[in-house]
């Protein structure tokens, strides 16, 4: 298994400090994550630091964004190999009642065939319910 470093290194990423950090709370989460909850757990870094960081990881495909509905961007760790393009989307899943949201990687979308000339960058497909600790 890579250490952090390597991971971030493997992706094109200088690792510093707090690249590092927020790396591993990537990792350590269940689910995806805002940068409010991000920024929860780290007392001493700039909200501003933590964007860009965020922003750093999406552009070199070490994260991926999704916009759940809520209003809030939340963030999760792509797999290793992933280009984050279209044919590579999955499903998410926002729980309404914890407000945790959850990559569904075991279940691709179907191919979306689009009109001829139409380009698409970015599929955002969401079921919304109650995830497996709050339907008990």
């Amino acid at each position: 298994m890579q250490n952090l470093e390597q991971i971030l290194e493997a992706r094109k990423i200088h690792p510093t400090a707090m690249r590092i950090l927020v790396l591993k709370q990537l990792q350590m989460s269940e689910h995806a994550v805002s940068l409010n909850e991000l920024e929860s757990h780290f007392e001493q870094a700039d909200k501003t630091t933590l964007y860009r960081t965020l922003k750093t990881f999406q552009k070199h495909k070490l994260v991926h964004s999704i916009e759940d509905g809520t209003g809030s961007v939340k963030y999760a760790l792509c797999d290793e190999n992933c280009e984050c393009m279209p044919e590579e989307s999955h499903l998410h899943f926002h729980c309404t009642r914890c407000s945790s949201t959850f990559c569904m990687k075991e279940l691709n979308l179907p191919e979306v065939k689009l009109p001829k000339n139409f380009k698409p960058y970015e599929i955002n497909f969401i079921v919304k319910g109650l995830c497996d600790k709050c339907s008990v």
